[in-house]
């Protein structure tokens, strides 16, 4: 038998086969190319014509058990029967996209993983999973007496986000003044959290500057051609550490927290010299506990897809 799996976030839906070999054939689409999610696996299909019995697909979206699921980071919304039905399979399986990324973390090797900061890992500790893409994902994983690994999906990237100075308030005031009533961490950590970092930074000092992608602030702030993009990649790191921090002390994560999703990656070895480690230990009296938390980011292409293998 040969299995569909789909990694979908708010930008990128990532397909792939799964046989006795493991995941094959992955391909990388824009989910924007296509009206909905069953056009775009359809076209998968045919590009690489393979004939799946049934599929196992993570999405980057809150499920509540229902037939019905709608992305808060993208236009697709459908329903799992139906579009099982279009794709033509059997049985087609949707869990949360931080619950294939769940699945997958304990299986990750060395090679698949980039240590930042200091501390080592205890098997069969839980472990914590967080990852800035197009919106927050948040995610965990604990284990049975038995070493089974359970995934534990949460919406933790709309908890409220804390400003620890001036300027930070003065951010985050601005943003509820303009264009939330709630700060979350989604709204200054991931991909449209940089843009509103941006804007409200230009708003705030008077700046007249060009509109920027979340990928052109990335890379003005690395060639350090404009101020305001150095801030928002400082800030970003500092409030990921922030979040990433707390993920830790709620489940005791000495298991590692691993860092997914489409940015981190592409930062290197500015990640690795950035706030994020000290914004993460920065608990008080509970650093010395953090400090013995290690931290990862994620560096296998798909970890989602991996994931999914398990599930498969």
């Amino acid at each position: 038998m040969t299995r569909l799996v789909a990694d979908i976030g708010g930008t990128n839906v990532r397909f792939g086969i799964v046989d006795k070999n493991g995941v094959e054939a992955v391909r990388a689409m824009l989910c924007n190319d296509f009206p909905t999610l069953a056009d775009a696996a359809r076209a998968y299909l045919d590009e690489t014509g393979a004939k799946p019995d049934t599929g196992a697909f993570a999405i980057a979206a809150p499920l509540d058990g229902s037939d019905h699921v709608e992305m808060p980071n993208h236009a697709w919304a459908f329903s799992i029967t139906e579009t099982e039905q279009k794709i033509g399979l059997k049985n087609l399986r949707v869990i949360n996209d931080f619950a294939a990324l769940a699945y997958g973390a304990p299986f990750l090797s060395e090679n698949d993983l980039r240590k930042i900061g200091s501390g080592t890992v205890r098997k069969g500790h839980p472990i914590g999973i967080i990852g800035p893409g197009t919106g927050l994902g948040v995610g965990a994983v604990v284990f049975t007496p038995e070493g089974k690994p359970v995934p534990v999906t949460t919406e933790g990237g709309h908890v409220t986000m804390p400003a620890t100075t001036q300027r930070e308030y003065d951010v985050f005031e601005h943003l509820r003044n303009t264009k939330y009533s709630h700060v979350s961490a989604e709204r200054v950590c991931s991909g449209k959290g940089m843009v509103n970092l941006y804007n409200a930074i230009c708003a705030i000092d008077g700046l007249d500057l060009p509109e920027r992608a979340p990928s052109e602030i990335t890379a003005a702030a690395l060639e350090k051609s404009c101020p305001v993009c150095v801030e928002v990649l400082d800030l970003f790191c500092h409030f990921l550490g922030v979040v990433a921090g707390n993920l830790a002390l709620n489940y005791g994560a000495f298991g590692g927290v691993y860092i997914g999703g489409g940015i981190v990656t592409q930062l290197g070895d500015y990640f690795a010299g950035s706030r994020f480690r000290e914004s993460f230990e920065a608990k008080g009296r509970f650093r010395e506990y953090l400090s013995h938390i290690p931290s990862f980011v994620i560096t296998h292409p798909y970890p989602g897809l991996e994931g999914l293998r398990q599930v498969a």
